[in-house]
């Protein structure tokens, strides 16, 4: 079992060299089982801030869930998993979450994990159904709890946290100062661990308007994405409805994308994310769903073509761009008519596009499927092998490979696509054959 003492050999394994120092902080106080509000900017890296002293609380011999993890979105609780898969810490962890097969669920809770992470709805379901017994916890952790309010997830918060032992130790977590612990949750005692103070935005962060000339901003969403040229871009509107249309205008006029919001199937959700982080789609077009928590890569370009309606989301929608003291570009798309939100005291320079810029060239790399996983001991190394050895890739024309539990997604160059697929068809991997195609 790895152990706080081995937290070295966990850093190494997830490719970082030392702890900042919010997690420095967080840590000490979570080992000394402290309630904790531990507030940092998007991407300081709070997951392992508390999944590092989290490890501290398990005990081997344990029979019951030990350790509860809340979080707003499957998205986040399943980034959660990953990570806590990748620090190899040879405990259980189940991951729990509305879409999920609720059987199968059940089935896995019957051996109980020492880490339970998951959305307050599913959770609170399972404490219906009694399918897990909540006396064995002792860490109980809000990640973005402010989110799950917003949500209204509160009333499901409030009875999984009357379930629970009263001296469970909580830690609450979120990227937003201007914040209340509802009254169910708030402890007696609480050290605050602010690591928001401070923050100035303006070096890392700058803002831009883009004026339409008409109410429909699609064209001068085109006009501003020609202008940026081939680079990754999110665009953020207020409502699914908005994103659908948008994604399905900029196609219209050959600009590729993929869309993210709410409303979409969790695998149709995946899938964009993975495309856009393999480089596959440039443009991610998305709901405030998109704006926190998720594993996205570090981008340059955030737009906003709708404002949102709090100061708070607009943070968390820029903080997409300038994460860990880098610097980003936040575009406004703004009719003349339209009226700025209280938190935007003036409008923000102009930002000329350029006059007839040529469409943004299209990616080099698409994506593969293949219906198999870690649940059938497939490994990157397998799929390394694979592509390289029958299907006459190099590893140049390899991209980001992603395992998931059930399938696999591999960045391959689009130009290799065609021919990988016709020699890799009738292929076995570990003796079995598997579905490979092109992802749609």
């Amino acid at each position: 079992m790895t152990k706080l003492n081995d937290s070295k050999q966990t850093l190494q394994l997830l490719g970082i060299a030392a702890l900042n120092e919010m997690q420095e902080a967080a840590v000490s106080n979570i080992v000394q089982h402290k309630n904790v509000l531990l507030l940092s900017p998007t991407g300081s890296g709070k997951t392992l801030a508390f999944l590092i002293p989290l490890l501290e609380h398990l005990n081997p011999k344990g029979k019951l869930v030990q350790a509860l993890v809340l979080t707003p979105s499957r998205e986040l609780a399943i980034q959660i998993e990953q990570v806590w898969k990748a620090m190899q810490t040879g405990y259980k962890i189940i991951c729990s979450y509305g879409g999920h097969d609720m059987p199968t669920e059940i089935n896995s809770l019957v051996e109980p994990p020492a880490l339970l992470v998951g959305t307050p709805g599913r959770i609170a379901d399972h404490l219906k159904r009694r399918t897990f017994d909540p006396k064995g916890i002792r860490l109980y952790i809000f990640d973005e709890f402010d989110k799950s309010l917003a949500l209204g997830f509160e009333e499901d918060m409030e009875y999984i946290t009357k379930a629970l032992k009263p001296e469970v130790q909580k830690v609450f977590v979120s990227a937003t100062a201007s914040i209340a612990i509802p009254a169910f949750a708030e402890p007696k005692q609480l050290v605050v661990l602010n690591f928001l103070k401070g923050r100035d935005e303006a070096p890392t962060v700058e803002m831009h308007t883009v004026w339409s000339p008409e109410k429909d901003k699609v064209n001068t969403l085109y006009d501003l994405l020609c202008t940026l040229g081939k680079v990754p871009v999110i665009i953020f509107c207020n409502h699914r409805e908005a994103v659908e249309r948008t994604g399905s205008l900029l196609a219209e006029l050959g600009i590729a994308n993929t869309i993210f919001h709410g409303g979409m199937e969790q695998m149709q959700r995946e899938q964009a994310l993975i495309k856009f982080r393999n480089g596959t789609a440039q443009y991610l077009i998305a709901t405030d769903l998109a704006a926190r928590g998720l594993d996205i890569p570090d981008i340059d370009h955030i737009v906003h073509y709708h404002l949102p309606s709090t100061n708070a989301e607009f943070t968390h929608r820029n903080g997409r761009t300038s994460r860990m003291n880098s610097k980003g570009n936040v575009y406004l798309i703004l009719h003349e008519d339209e009226t700025l939100p209280n938190y935007l005291p003036e409008t923000p320079p102009t930002f000329s596009l350029k006059l007839h810029a040529p469409p943004p060239a299209a990616s080099e790399w698409g994506t593969v499927y293949l219906n198999g996983g870690k649940k059938d001991k497939l490994n990157k190394v397998d799929i390394v092998g694979l592509f390289i050895q029958k299907g006459n890739l190099t590893k140049e024309e390899l991209g980001l490979i992603m395992v998931k539990d059930h399938n696999c997604f591999v960045a391959v160059k689009k130009s290799k696509i065609s021919s990988l697929l016709k020699l890799v068809r009738e292929e076995k991997i570990k003796g079995k054959k598997f579905l490979i195609m092109e992802a749609r």
